[in-house]
């Protein structure tokens, strides 16, 4: 049975007399005092009810409405603090970016083919045979460090050759990484990140992609290596800010230094360089510290040890043909072959499709080294510092000119 409504004086302002349902809705104790103006609500915000209902006997239930249209106030904050409106959505980074024209698809496209794994170019073959010089000095090294172990000395000697394959090996190959480059795993979000993109790399490059290994470089510079046999490390803000598409071309770049036997015979050679390098070093030190004791003895003294390192070393050099001789040399050579494997690197991430995505890879790697070369200038009290000749020499990339004039034949097809 319809209870009789309450009466219409307790309603101030309202024009009828609204029916309610056979449950009456629960109101708190206190009922709230609406004005005659803006209704303030309390704290606690009940829910609006409908203030027309059909004249109907059956009930019906309340209809509410799906969010208040009001401004809600926590407990906690003032009543006449004026609220809040949600601030705009940030804009997504570069690297997530699907509108960036660097952006590209990762959709899953498994290719393999087996004659595109890996082989061995001319810049690969230029690399070692440059470090031949080295490699015999260190064998001379190890020769007469194997002297002190008696009859066990040609073993000594087999087990330094049988130590480059070291460099193949994948716990020697991770520790190398972790000591020398400073890489570390990626985490489960930053392999999120690579894993697609180095997918679609290595599909286009017809080459099984688990053969190799992804690291991150906790980094602020642009920067990308191919280390050893097996590891493509990238810096954490080549990652976080590269759209991907310029990210997939720093892989590819990487990719090819593999592909092309870059980074293994230029890890071989230096492995096979250190013993010699070690000994270098070693003669250096020893011949400044007898130096600087021979000055004690004046003018007498200087001219002994003078001799004495001038006949060692040219004992050396007559007793293996010269070959150290070779040895200044190798330096520039090696880092002239060095820039042509970073272009023969450039030129197959290119052949990829990464070209247009490579230039601007390239374009930010060159401001980043105009910000350092200001810094450098700013430090020097604004007077430039010229790089020398023989700097230019030794540098191991291309400038940024070169690479672009090799990159020209991939981009006149973009248009």
């Amino acid at each position: 049975m319809t209870q009789p409504p309450p009466s219409p004086s307790e309603y101030p302002g309202h024009p009828s007399q609204p029916q309610y349902p056979q449950a009456a809705p629960h109101y708190p104790q206190a009922a709230p005092q609406y004005p005659q103006a803006t209704p303030q609500y309390p704290q606690q915000a009940a829910p609006q009810y409908p203030t027309q209902y059909p004249a109907s006997s059956a009930p019906i239930p309340p209809q509410y409405p799906q969010a208040p249209q009001y401004p809600f106030t926590p407990p906690n904050a003032s009543p006449t603090a004026p609220p809040t409106t949600p601030s705009a959505a940030p804009a997504p980074p570069a690297s997530e970016d699907p509108s960036h024209p660097h952006h590209i698809s990762t959709d899953a496209r498994r290719v393999h083919i087996s004659s595109h794994q890996r082989h061995t170019d001319a810049t690969a073959i230029g690399a070692l045979l440059l470090y031949l010089p080295n490699f015999l000095c260190s064998l001379c090294v190890v020769g007469l460090i194997s002297a002190f172990f008696g009859g066990l000395a040609f073993v000594v000697i087999l087990l330094w050759l049988a130590s480059g394959a070291l460099v193949f090996h994948r716990p020697t190959e991770s520790a190398l990484a972790r000591r020398l480059l400073g890489l570390r795993y990626p985490t489960p979000q930053e392999r999120a990140k690579l894993e697609p993109v180095w997918r679609e790399v290595t599909a286009r490059a017809g080459v099984e992609g688990r053969n190799y290994e992804l690291w991150v470089e906790d980094s602020d510079a642009l920067n990308a290596v191919a280390a050893a046999g097996h590891i493509v490390g990238v810096t954490r803000f080549a990652m976080n800010n590269l759209p991907n598409g310029e990210l997939a071309a720093v892989l590819a770049h990487e990719l090819g230094h593999h592909v092309g036997g870059h980074a293994w015979s230029g890890l071989l050679g230096y492995w096979y360089a250190l013993p010699g390098r070690i000994a270098w070093r070693v003669l250096k030190a020893v011949s400044s510290v007898a130096f600087h004791v021979s000055k004690a003895f004046g003018c007498f003294g200087v001219a002994f040890v003078v001799l004495g390192v001038g006949g060692l070393a040219m004992a050396t050099i007559s007793t293996l043909y010269g070959l150290p001789l070779l040895i200044l040399g190798v330096p520039y050579a090696l880092a002239a072959v060095g820039r042509r494997s970073e272009l023969r690197a450039d030129e197959h991430a290119a052949a990829l499709g990464f070209a247009p995505m490579l230039v601007g890879v390239l374009h930010k790697l060159h401001q980043q080294e105009e910000q350092e070369k200001a810094a450098v200038t700013a430090l020097n009290g604004g007077v430039p510092v010229e790089e020398s000749a023989l700097a230019k020499l030794l540098s191991s990339h291309p400038d940024l000119h070169t690479r672009l004039h090799h990159l020209q034949p991939y981009l006149q097809q973009y248009g």
